[in-house]
């Protein structure tokens, strides 16, 4: 059974960085593809960034802007986002997923089988 738990996450101000990380276990995540999404309340879950473990890309969503960034260290089953620059429309439960058969980084997250519960990130201004 896979799990993954993510970590990391917390309150704060603008302009600052937060590191979350997602830990798995259960399975070696070698071949799975990566990703981070998150979700505010009565919004739906949106695609934050996507590791590839087929050709090694990363994929990020639109507002990211270069601010994030997803690296990976699939021997020891964890996977990291690195936020900078936080704003407080960062704010957010943020969610790590898993699957082995998505198709490059996939930004849809119905395609997702595993997932975390989620961390929440709070950014004030």
């Amino acid at each position: 059974q896979i799990q993954l738990v993510e970590s990391g996450g917390g309150s704060v101000q603008t302009g600052d960085s937060l590191t979350l990380t997602c830990t798995g276990t259960g399975r070696i995540f070698s071949r799975y593809d990566m990703a981070w999404f998150r979700q505010t309340p009565g919004k739906e879950r949106e695609f934050v960034a996507s590791s590839s473990w087929s050709n090694g890309n990363t994929y990020y969503g639109d507002f990211v802007k270069g601010r994030f960034s997803i690296t990976r260290n699939s021997a020891k089953n964890v996977a990291w986002l690195q936020m900078n620059n936080l704003e407080p429309n960062d704010t957010a439960i943020y969610y790590c997923a898993a699957d082995s058969a998505v198709e490059d980084g996939s930004p849809i997250w119905s395609e997702y089988s595993y997932w975390g519960k989620g961390t929440l990130v709070t950014v004030s201004s």
